[in-house]
């Protein structure tokens, strides 16, 4: 994939500028800002992202597959096309029981 200077002003097909990996997460950073970031990911099926916190709001996308997200004890299975707002400073966890390919929406 280009670097994000190359893709502004121009269409992405989200789902297709990130590649699974077998028994990896995969991630691409398209901007990175002092006010937020976007980034993709693509999870091989078995992976995730342990328990945190972040202290910014944060939006998945699920582009592709499905993913099953826990916020604060509470677990989400999205699929392709829903979205989360996970909630500042409340834990939360990713996980793959089948591979998905996400956007992730940091705005701080």
């Amino acid at each position: 994939m280009k670097t994000a200077e190359d893709i502004r002003g121009k269409a992405i097909a989200l789902a297709g500028a990130v590649r699974y990996s077998p028994n990896a997460i995969v991630s691409k950073t398209l901007l990175d800002k002092k006010t937020g970031t976007l980034t993709l990911f693509a999870f091989d099926a078995g992976q995730g992202l342990s328990e945190h916190t972040s202290p910014y709001d944060a939006t998945l996308q699920v582009l592709d597959g499905q993913a099953e997200i826990t916020i604060g004890g509470k677990t989400l299975n999205l699929k392709t096309g829903e979205m989360v707002i996970m909630p500042a400073r409340i834990p939360h966890a990713v996980r793959a029981r089948k591979r998905f390919k996400m956007l992730l929406i940091m705005i701080r």
